[in-house]
């Protein structure tokens, strides 16, 4: 046995010692008004009716205007598009695990980015988030918090700031509160050791769907019925869109992470992001919807994230001639800023920041363009009308060269592209 592999082995063992000393269900404890059964949402058991004695749980939150979602901090590893592995800190999808199962479902299901989080204007959220600790760094002892960026009116308990709200500690849960009032692209990320926490990957996809329903709005699909939704509450239908994509930018620096899994001084000085990333995956990986790589120890060949798979979000966006299609993008890169180039299908900007360009007068300033430069924390939202444009694969990316490589694979686009499929 490698003495890297025996370290690992020591260290799954202390975690469990550290993490399982106490009943799973003493330490994890989910809010959420229509869930009965302790498993962080609210459908029942077989997703088939209530059991005798239960409520109806979907009825009972549809009558409540709620929606419940379980989030977990932990650690794992992601694949870079090189087959690097990549030791990662993030969130995990614990949503319908029962209570009793959270510790040990969860360690090592880090994903990347954090799952992404779709919900309605007008709902109340309730958003467990539950600290199962790291496996593989058991002894970082670092809380966690989700901070919903952008969000308008938050309560400062549950901001995520930990110099104003509250911090999740290992073995704990803290339920958020939030009554969604407004429609956008929002994001998510800890805000705890911000710095650190970001890069090591605890960032994730967040928006609102407007209340607004198709209405005489005028049509979608290429006009022949209504539209699936639409981006804000413009009034006029001119958000509307057939299909929707959540696209996040992001990178990591590999010399700060390999630094994080092998417990050496953390280079923030030198930080240095090499793998830019569109929904935690390279070029041409973005493109693969059935991308199920897993990160293997270059030693052992030991599959590092167990059962997980950590880049479950897909990046390739598909639509039908004729489709207006609504790309929510983010920019959660804590060292660049990023301007996303669409040359063969125009983008009509119709937001920014989570609030639709108009002016005080109420006219439309939306625009259109063929690139939108985004900072570090900014959000766009853009529609793509395929109407005219023939069937075939088309491209997204970024407009800098550096950022279409992965890492030091500089003879193949890679990086920060993904591909637009017209059927």
């Amino acid at each position: 046995m490698t003495s890297k592999r025996l370290t690992r082995n020591l260290v799954l063992l202390l975690a469990a010692v550290l993490l399982g000393s106490v009943p799973a269900s003493a330490q994890v404890h989910i809010q959420c008004p229509c869930d009965r059964n302790q498993d962080g949402d609210c459908l029942d058991v077989n997703n088939s009716g209530p059991p005798p004695g239960r409520y109806d749980e979907p009825a009972l939150a549809e009558s409540l205007g709620v929606e419940c979602i379980h989030l977990t901090g932990s650690d794992g590893f992601s694949v870079m598009a090189d087959g690097r592995p990549m030791y990662m800190f993030s969130f995990g999808w614990a949503t319908g695990t029962p209570e009793a199962d959270v510790m040990d479902e969860m360690m090592l299901g880090a994903q990347w980015p954090a799952p992404t989080i779709a919900v309605d204007e007008g709902k109340q959220l309730y958003l467990s988030l539950s600290n199962v600790g790291m496996v593989i760094r058991p002894d970082l002892f670092d809380p966690h918090t989700v901070h919903f960026h952008g969000f308008p009116q938050s309560s400062t308990v549950f901001d995520g700031l930990p110099e104003s709200g509250i911090s999740i500690n290992q073995g704990s849960t803290l339920t958020y509160y939030y009554n969604l009032v407004e429609p956008g692209t929002f994001m998510y990320h800890c805000h705890v050791e911000a710095t650190e926490h970001m890069q090591m990957g605890m960032l994730g996809n967040l928006y609102v769907r407007a209340a607004q329903t198709d209405g005489n709005w005028g049509t979608c699909n290429n006009g022949t019925s209504p539209c699936a939704g639409f981006a804000y509450n413009d009034g006029d239908g001119s958000t509307g869109y057939d299909v929707e994509f959540a696209l996040q930018l992001g990178s990591f620096d590999p010399d700060f992470h390999d630094a994080s899994w092998t417990v050496q001084p953390l280079p923030f000085a030198l930080m240095w992001d090499r793998y830019p990333m569109i929904n935690g995956r390279g070029y041409p990986d973005t493109a693969n919807n059935a991308f199920t790589a897993q990160p293997l120890d270059p030693d052992t060949l030991e599959d590092l994230n167990g059962p997980h798979n950590s880049q479950i979000v897909d990046s390739r966006i598909e639509a039908t001639a004729g489709d207006k299609v609504l790309l929510r993008l983010s920019n959660l890169n804590i060292t660049s800023t990023h301007t996303l180039m669409s040359p063969s299908i125009p983008m009509k900007v119709v937001g920014i920041d989570a609030k639709e360009l108009v002016a005080e007068n109420g006219a439309k300033l939306h625009y259109t363009t063929n690139s939108v430069t985004m900072g570090g924390g900014m959000s766009a939202d853009v529609i793509l009308d395929t109407t005219g444009v023939p069937a075939g694969t088309y491209y997204v990316y970024a407009s800098n060269l550096q950022y279409l490589a992965n890492n030091d694979q500089l003879a193949d686009l890679g990086g920060m592209m993904t591909e637009i499929h017209i059927q």
